[in-house]
């Protein structure tokens, strides 16, 4: 019996993602391209096993590195988490 959602699956799923993002921001629909991105994200993270709190986590090293002098909100203090603003919705 066949598991409904295998990883081969959803790789084909997110590799059809891929070509439709791509052909969308070549027409030139940027925001259904950025719509189509944030599916590929969910599906990333659903097949390499991340949380969404690894995801920002992730974010928050990336903006750190960029500028280690600058908080991103000079409300909190060093190590405290913000809440996202994003919320990825499953």
């Amino acid at each position: 019996m066949a598991v409904p959602h295998s990883d081969e699956q959803l790789l084909a799923v997110l590799a059809t993602l891929e070509q439709c993002r791509a052909a969308l921001a070549v027409a030139g629909h940027r925001d259904t391209s950025h719509l189509v991105s944030v599916a590929v994200l969910d599906l990333r993270m659903k097949l390499n096993d991340l949380s969404e709190e690894d995801l920002k986590s992730l974010c928050d090293e990336m903006v750190q590195a960029d500028n280690p002098n600058k908080l991103r909100d000079p409300k909190l203090q060093p190590g405290q988490r913000r809440r996202p603003l994003l919320r990825l919705v499953k």
